[in-house]
């Protein structure tokens, strides 16, 4: 049970896949439209349950309860050797000198 309060994560469908324009490609068009929103539970909840929350700007939101407490979860992907050996020939071209190949 999560309590009232606690700083939560929510998935909301904004547009279910009929209501997206047609103008879009085709894998797209069989999607829905999500956002996912931060904010506190006013209500004691469970994951899974449909709940309403708070934004930090005041706004009131619904959506399905995700997660509890979420954090930032980013980076910039695995290592690429390609993308080191560009950046080699990059640095060399631009300030001279020999790559480190």
């Amino acid at each position: 049970m999560v309590k009232k309060g606690t700083w939560v994560l929510v998935k909301k469908v904004v547009l279910l896949p009929e209501e997206r324009p047609l103008t879009l490609p085709k894998d797209t068009l069989k999607t829905p439209l999500l956002m996912w929103i931060k904010g506190h539970l006013l209500e004691d909840a469970s994951l899974g349950n449909q709940v309403q929350i708070k934004t930090l700007t005041g706004r009131l939101e619904q959506g399905e309860l995700i997660e509890v407490q979420p954090t930032y979860r980013h980076d910039f992907g695995d290592f690429v050797p390609e993308l080191q050996i560009i950046d080699n020939l990059v640095k060399a071209e631009l300030f001279g000198g020999e790559t480190s190949e």
